[in-house]
């Protein structure tokens, strides 16, 4: 709970995250190649009206009757066939051609963040520049997604996804999808492809759950971000394929990566690139924005975790960052599945203070296989290093095999997330908590 001292700037800054969504969507609005950011806001937004609109919204829902909830990731997913939307949603979207038919989910699950569709652009020609290039704009501490792929390695800048959410890529000959909910602190990366057809994603102005609801061009049916799942429209059940990235530094990637490629400034679009527009709202307690479902109490709602979900052995577990923190390396086993949770020092958050680079250190988190070469290893945090105890060869966040007998080695990755505790666990609500003791 937050002392009396704190509780007023808490709901101050809510109310500011209410007007969050208008800049962005200005910002968006004010066209490509502008030289300034030209956004205001005549009457403040406050967390009275953010409850009121969730409100309005709940009342002109429509129940769906004694239809079936969605089914489990493991399971059929159930599909409704009535187009029941409640009259705010049919009117925001009446214009789409989606086939609002066939729907995975409850209409009234979904909320309006604010922006209409692509009211926040996704980039879907993306430029790169080298490390040595980025280095004029972007420092070492900053956030960025990692990804890898046949040995091609790119790295997404937060301070650019925070303001675009959508990546549409193409690294070798594999389209991806790199995404980043700001709501949730989640970044996903996605392949593109489906029974051998090519997607490209927008953002559709949606919330499920606070979290980011994208939309594919091609048939305009609606996709969770947080699992990756088709749920409104002709692809309604089908499910995208997750790609291992990560969250580390941008000096991590760098030193990890020196051939690699930086996604560049250059996106078409004038924002405050390093500035961030959710200043604050990783300290926001217990009152996360536009989320009405009930928040999971074995942790504060914003508590960051790392997640994983092994759907082969139907486990889902999170390691809060407070506790993998503490000890650097959790060596685990879950479901019969061995894995290594890993965690460095030197990485900002991107939701913290007005300039990304000055914000808290939070660190990077990776996680992988232990198993190399049909030997277990098992890892320990030695100082700031991360070594494992059979060679003694020190590991970088990455997985990479940095010094000793095992240097160029690399570790298999795990999927894995580094979310808001409230978010991961309203779509994942059977995970186990990770506990030292």
């Amino acid at each position: 709970m937050l002392d009396k001292i704190q509780q007023p700037r808490t709901w101050l800054i809510l109310g500011l995250l209410a007007i969050v969504a208008v800049v962005v969507y200005a910002a968006a609005t004010a066209g490509r190649n502008e030289t300034t950011l030209a956004a205001s806001v005549e009457e403040p937004v406050t967390v009275l009206e953010a409850d009121e609109r969730i409100a309005e919204q709940e009342a002109a829902s429509t129940d769906v009757g004694d239809a079936k909830p969605v089914a489990e990731a493991k399971q059929e997913v159930t599909i409704l066939t009535e187009d029941d939307r409640p009259g705010q949603l049919r009117t925001a979207t009446n214009s789409w051609n989606t086939n609002w038919n066939r729907h995975a989910i409850e209409y009234n699950e979904l909320l309006s963040g604010g922006p209409p569709r692509d009211g926040i652009p996704s980039i879907d020609d993306p430029q790169f520049i080298s490390p040595d290039a980025a280095q004029e704009w972007l420092a070492d501490n900053e956030p960025v997604i990692a990804l890898e792929i046949d040995g091609a390695a790119r790295a997404y800048p937060l301070q650019i996804l925070t303001w675009h959410e959508i990546v549409n890529d193409l690294v070798t000959d594999v389209p991806v999808a790199v995404t980043f909910c700001p709501l949730c602190n989640s970044a996903i990366t996605f392949d593109r492809r489906l029974d051998g057809e090519v997607y490209e994603f927008g953002t559709s102005g949606l919330l499920r759950n606070s979290d980011l609801v994208m939309y594919d061009r091609t048939t305009e049916s609606l996709w969770q971000q947080f699992t990756g799942e088709g749920i409104v429209g002709d692809l309604a059940g089908a499910q995208l394929t997750f790609l291992p990235s990560s969250i580390v530094s941008f000096a991590d990637f760098r030193e990890a990566h020196p051939e690699g490629l930086v996604l560049s400034r250059d996106t078409g679009f004038s924002r405050r690139y390093g500035q961030n527009p959710y200043v604050g709202y990783d300290n926001i307690g217990s009152s996360p924005f536009l989320f009405r479902g009930e928040i999971d109490g074995r942790l504060a709602a914003v508590e960051r975790v790392v997640t994983v979900s092994l759907d082969d052995v139907g486990v889902d577990v999170a390691y809060p960052l407070s506790t993998l923190s503490d000890v650097g390396v959790i060596n685990d086993n879950q479901g019969g599945r061995d894995l290594v949770v890993f965690h460095t020092s030197g990485t900002s958050s991107a939701l913290g203070a007005r300039s990304i680079a000055a914000a808290q250190d939070v660190g990077a988190t990776g996680v992988f296989d232990p198993n190399l070469d049909g030997q277990k290893l098992t890892f320990q945090r030695d100082g700031e290093a991360i070594v494992d105890a059979e060679t003694g060869s020190t590991w970088n966040i990455l997985g990479q095999a940095i010094d000793g007998p095992l240097a160029g080695e690399q570790l298999e990755p795990i999927v894995h997330g580094d979310h808001f505790w409230f978010s991961w666990a309203a779509f994942k609500p059977d995970t186990i908590i990770y506990s030292a003791s």
